[in-house]
């Protein structure tokens, strides 16, 4: 056994468990799991599999779910034990908690009521991608998983056309074809992307092209696993203030500022705010 347990102070614990090979885990994180009064997770049946693996016996302790869909009625359980002086280990279904998980307003709330919160260091699909893309990582957008349907997911895409940087997605095998499709029609396929599946498990793989060539490759190819996908910086400038004040007078000759500025964000991606400032100061002049 390579853990201990050992005396916690009451707080919350994030931490973070492997992507798939059990042996990514750090010491601390299983001393943690050893030793917290309560353990929350986002499956709890793959935290069981995962602790039984390294030999952590769970006794008595409670297990709570928490997951998307269970929130709200169990957070308050969550801070009963916290105010009770117990410490409550928190983990994801794999991965760092926090990241596309539904930790969020678990922490927000935890921190809210004045107890601690802390996060032990670990395994994330994100920057295991980025590891192994070959695509620039000094500046890189991580933007989570796509809206599902086409006319949401193109209007996303679309925002980060002018993005400095890789962008980074999560995806389902169900919708990794339609997605790159759509990123190829919207950020141009010769792009430089990744898709990344597996990673840590046994069929890891990087499959490298264009966003134009990945796109080809999937119509003739069904790919499993969970999928992380690098798309690299596009040639696209952001648009000049010029360029935006020239725009928005055109379409106000035919529209409201509000109607003007709802259809400028749209069309390039710019924030909707700063659009309507700019035509706010031309009215005044």
């Amino acid at each position: 056994m390579n853990h201990k347990e050992i005396v916690l102070e009451p707080m919350l614990y994030l931490v973070a468990t492997p992507l798939g090979t059990a042996r990514d885990i750090t010491l601390r994180t299983l001393d943690v799991l050893a030793s917290a009064d309560i353990l929350a997770a986002e499956d709890t049946r793959t935290l069981k599999k995962l602790m039984e693996i390294h030999g952590i016996a769970l006794g008595e302790r409670p297990v709570i779910a928490y997951h998307d869909h269970n929130g709200e009625r169990a957070r308050p359980r969550i801070l009963k034990a916290l105010a009770a002086g117990q410490s409550v280990a928190y983990a994801s279904e794999a991965g760092t908690p926090m990241i596309a998980d539904p930790g969020y307003h678990l922490v927000r709330e935890v921190q809210g009521a004045g107890f601690g919160v802390t996060s032990l260091p670990g395994p994330s699909a994100v920057i295991t991608a980025l590891t192994l893309g070959g695509l620039p990582t000094d500046v890189f957008t991580f933007a989570g998983f796509l809206p599902s349907t086409k006319s949401a997911r193109r209007k996303v895409l679309k925002s980060f056309e002018a993005a400095q940087g890789t962008l980074v997605f999560y995806e389902s095998p169900k919708r990794i074809a339609a997605m790159i499709k759509d990123a190829a029609e919207v950020l141009g396929g010769a792009r430089e992307a990744r898709i990344c599946r597996e990673l840590t498990k046994k069929f890891e793989e990087v499959i490298g092209g264009t966003l134009a060539s990945l796109s080809d490759g999937l119509t003739e190819r069904s790919l499993k696993g969970e999928i992380v996908v690098l798309i690299g910086k596009g040639t696209a400038q952001p648009l000049s203030r010029e360029t935006l004040v020239a725009e928005l007078e055109t379409l106000m000759e035919d529209m409201s500022l509000r109607d003007a500025a709802d259809r400028l964000a749209e069309d390039t991606g710019v924030k909707r705010r700063e659009i309507y400032q700019i035509g706010l100061e031309l009215q005044k002049s």
